[in-house]
């Protein structure tokens, strides 16, 4: 039973304690799942899920149908999850928008991550920045296939228009899960450069979501 651990290795005490940084994938599920079910506490559930999912992540990115299929879960748990992930998007949308993170490039990062890389298939967004380097907006501009989207730098240049951007973030996501900058992303991120110098904004970075990598094109020296 997990009432009989030793308290610092409960996981809601170990939280408590050393802070949430300190637990595992399934201890922090474990939190969230709160109880197991007979013949399994809600750690040892916690890690058989894992282990059947693959990773956090996809149990984030679960369908509805797969998730309730699973031993232990149902559509309340599903829709807590999916709360609590849209919570956490908006967490990191507000410190964006209060002018603060990309300071951070790590918070930028994040943000995105959270964003993009849950969709199964690619897609092509950009941040939109004031001359501060502020947040104006974040739009999911072109939809692809899993391994490719068709992007047009015209549409881009509409768009940084209409909401009076000084300069971007593109950023675009990899399905397949590999994490690195292919010629065909180094060829339409030059062409958009080109196109936006023309009425002097710049591109600051253009970040590839692959899972929980992200590509920097600025941290390459590819911008």
């Amino acid at each position: 039973m997990l009432k009989d651990w030793p308290a610092q290795e409960r996981p809601r005490e170990k939280l408590l304690q050393q802070g949430s940084q300190s637990l595992s994938d399934a201890e922090l599920l474990a939190i969230f799942l709160r109880t197991g079910v007979q013949g399994c506490n809600v750690v040892e559930l916690s890690r058989n899920l894992l282990n059947s999912f693959g990773s956090l992540a996809a149990i984030f990115a679960s369908s509805h149908n797969d998730f309730c299929q699973r031993h232990g879960l149902g559509t309340a748990k599903y829709v807590q999850l999916q709360a609590c992930l849209e919570m956490s998007k908006r967490f990191l949308a507000e410190q964006l928008k209060q002018g603060q993170a990309l300071t951070s490039s790590q918070a930028t990062k994040q943000y995105l991550q959270s964003e993009l890389r849950g969709e199964s298939r690619e897609v092509f967004a950009v941040l939109f920045l004031d001359n501060q380097h502020q947040v104006l907006n974040f739009e999911r501009l072109f939809f692809g296939t899993i391994d490719a989207a068709a992007v047009y730098p015209r549409i881009i240049v509409e768009q940084v228009l209409k909401q009076k951007a000084a300069a971007v973030i593109l950023t675009h996501n990899h399905p397949s899960g590999v994490c690195e900058a292919s010629i065909a992303d180094k060829q339409i991120t030059e062409r958009i450069k080109q196109a936006l110098q023309l009425i002097d904004v710049r591109v600051l970075d253009h970040l590839i979501v692959a899972g929980h990598q992200c590509y920097s094109f600025a941290e390459h020296g590819q911008i």
